[in-house]
């Protein structure tokens, strides 16, 4: 098996000159670890670079926060050094935070979709470093469902939000250090950009092949196959349906108590999906929708996941629940903004419409391909590996 070397370590053993001498910030969380498994704070720490801040998103530095909850700002009882959350408030360090910082280092663990958060908090830091004249350094790490497969709907403007703020595709096949660079220069943030590269990632490389250990970026991403998922039913989260979170195999098994789950697995079934099968399943959320309730639905189950068409695969699984249950079935409703959570999902206000309508799925599917091949164009240029 390969063995990759992630950004972390390449700074440490070759390019320590990087931040010798500078105070730093650390935008970071639990996942950011070496290949032995050392948080980034501690090898950091061990390597004699003088870590000033700490900068958590989403699920806190130490991912202990759920999903979409409220990250506090505090002292890291391993260290004492301040932890600013970038999280349910304030988006990013204010020009006070970064007082002592000379250098921000971003190191998130992307999972490959468009809509996880820890790709925003990074622009907007980069935003901030720009703004305070601070040098800004990604250490990149593999997109662990591949680099290769590019997915979906590129999002429409009127379609931005906190799960997807530019346009790019659901599933975008790049790293997260790829996206610093496609931000910054196509979106002008003038930031100090330097990505440090992982060593001997191949783009056709999924986690498994990399001889890197699975450190769960967010508590319900607990294993590449529910990453690979997350890509293929987080519009679920967009209806009254569960996605299954708080369960062993979070968004592999989606479901409602009225759902008939016979019904469902064969209708998919019938459609003869690439690389996937669905199997009639019965299970009880313990977060979110439906906590605590008996639910029925399928489990997503993947024969060959380089075949997978993950954003067409999600869209049948809505089609189907819509049209087998059409008195139960529900999206969510729109917010204060008459934002649709469904339509920020899957970043076009058009597909709720011609769901309803009844449009077939393949055609819906067919109308993201004009804009998604410009962006592979556009994000050719980027590229790292």
């Amino acid at each position: 098996m390969a063995k990759v070397k992630p950004g972390l370590e390449v700074l440490i053993d070759e390019q320590l000159d990087l931040v010798k001498g500078k105070s730093v910030g650390l935008i970071t969380n639990h996942s950011a670890v070496t290949g032995n498994t050392t948080h980034i704070l501690d090898a950091l720490l061990a390597a004699g670079v003088n870590v000033t801040a700490l900068f958590g998103p989403e699920h806190g530095v130490r991912g202990d926060v759920a999903d979409g909850d409220h990250v506090a700002s505090c002292v890291d009882p391993r260290t004492g050094i301040p932890m600013h959350s970038l999280y349910g408030g304030i988006d990013r360090p204010t020009a006070e935070m970064l007082e002592d910082v000379d250098v921000l280092i971003d190191d998130l663990q992307d999972v490959g979709a468009r809509f996880y958060t820890f790709t925003y908090t990074m622009t907007y830091c980069m935003q901030a470093a720009a703004a305070n004249g601070k040098q800004f350094i990604v250490l990149d790490r593999p997109n662990p469902v591949n680099g290769v497969t590019v997915d979906g709907c590129v999002l429409e403007p009127d379609c931005a939000s906190g799960i997807g703020r530019y346009a790019i595709p659901d599933r975008h096949g790049m790293t997260i250090g790829e996206m610093a660079r496609l931000f910054n220069d196509t979106l002008d943030f003038g930031a100090d950009l330097n990505v440090v590269k992982c060593k001997g990632w191949n783009r056709d490389m999924w986690w498994d092949e990399t001889g890197l250990h699975w450190v769960m970026p967010s508590p319900n991403l607990p294993t590449l196959e529910s990453a690979l998922a997350f890509t293929i039913t987080c519009n679920i989260e967009g209806t009254q349906l569960s996605e299954g979170r708080g369960m062993c195999r979070p968004f592999e098994t989606v479901g409602a108590p009225w759902v008939d789950a016979y019904a469902l697995a064969d209708y998919l079934n019938a459609l003869d999906l690439p690389g996937v099968l669905f199997r009639p399943a019965c299970f009880i959320p313990r977060l979110s929708k439906h906590v605590g309730e008996s639910c029925r639905g399928v489990q997503v189950h993947f024969t060959d996941r380089d075949a997978v068409q993950t954003v067409r695969t999600g869209l049948h699984i809505v089609k189907g629940l819509h049209d087998l249950h059409p008195d139960k079935f529900e999206f969510r409703p729109t917010n204060e903004a008459g934002n649709s959570h469904f339509e920020l999902v899957v970043g076009t206000k058009r597909t709720r419409k011609e769901l309803e309508a009844g449009t077939p799925v393949d055609e819906i599917y067919a109308s993201y391909k004009p804009a998604r091949d410009e962006f592979m164009k556009l994000r050719e240029k980027y590229l790292l590996y």
